[in-house]
């Protein structure tokens, strides 16, 4: 068994290193059962030292030239080599718990692909609340947090990996599309929530409750939105 895991990564000197670091040691989880796993950085046209950094860690980089999530993660996908496929967030922490639980998923044979709880590494009032929301919506409904999502790479390339047309939520369309598959194939999607993933709160600290709750407006009303660059700027306008 190999695993895949990708990191996409748009300017992210800052919280690279130790993102990377974090994801290298909880891999012994794989090294333990005998798994060999790759480390691919997704290079999204970055400007800083995200790929001197992502070299220095060992990791395989490669470089996507539009900046946009989906295309970050389906152009580290299409490099990929493992039978399945971890896709992890540059400011996420996952430890050895969680991958020895996603391990056991892969193991069982029933499982299709699968996401986790977050839970993030500031205390925030508003941040901590609507965290709690989407843990429970994403429990209930199997959907999956585009921070760490975890999938057998047949099922991802049958289905085209994320959709090149968004440029936010397209964790929630590849659901959908998962979900589908899932019953066709007799299979599951999990939520596993043991151990959740440490993700930053940096949004909260760059951005404005008005910023956050003007871009929620504007999804509501028209959710062509989602297809336009420039409607979702807390992911692309280069604030770190």
């Amino acid at each position: 068994m190999k695993i895949s895991i990708i990191v996409p990564a748009f300017n992210e000197e800052r919280l690279l290193g130790e993102s990377l670091a974090q994801i290298k040691s909880a891999a012994s989880a794989f090294a333990q059962r005998g798994w060999d796993f790759e480390l691919i950085v997704c290079d999204n046209n970055s400007t800083d030292r995200t790929a001197e950094i992502a070299r220095a860690a060992g990791a395989t980089i490669v470089f996507e030239p539009v900046n946009q999530n989906a295309r970050a993660r389906n152009s580290g996908a299409a490099a990929a080599t493992g039978d399945w496929l971890i896709f992890v967030d540059a400011d996420s922490h996952p430890n050895a718990r969680l991958f020895a639980e996603v391990a056991g998923q892969i193991s069982s044979g029933r499982c299709l692909a699968g996401g986790v709880t977050v839970r993030m590494d500031e205390k925030h009032l508003i941040a901590g609340f609507a965290t709690w929301l989407w843990n429970c919506a994403s429990r209930m409904g199997r959907l999956l947090a585009g921070s760490f999502i975890f999938c057998e790479t047949a099922a991802f390339r049958k289905i085209g990996g994320f959709s090149n047309e968004l440029f936010a939520a397209e964790e929630l369309e590849l659901s959908r599309r998962l979900r589908k598959l899932a019953r066709e194939t007799n299979r599951k999607i999990v939520i596993l929530h043991h151990h959740p993933l440490i993700s930053s709160a940096r949004k909260m600290r760059l951005y404005t409750i008005r910023d956050h709750l003007k871009l929620l407006v504007c999804i509501l009303f028209d959710r062509r939105a989602l297809t336009r660059r420039e409607s979702c700027t807390l992911w692309y306008d280069g604030r770190r």
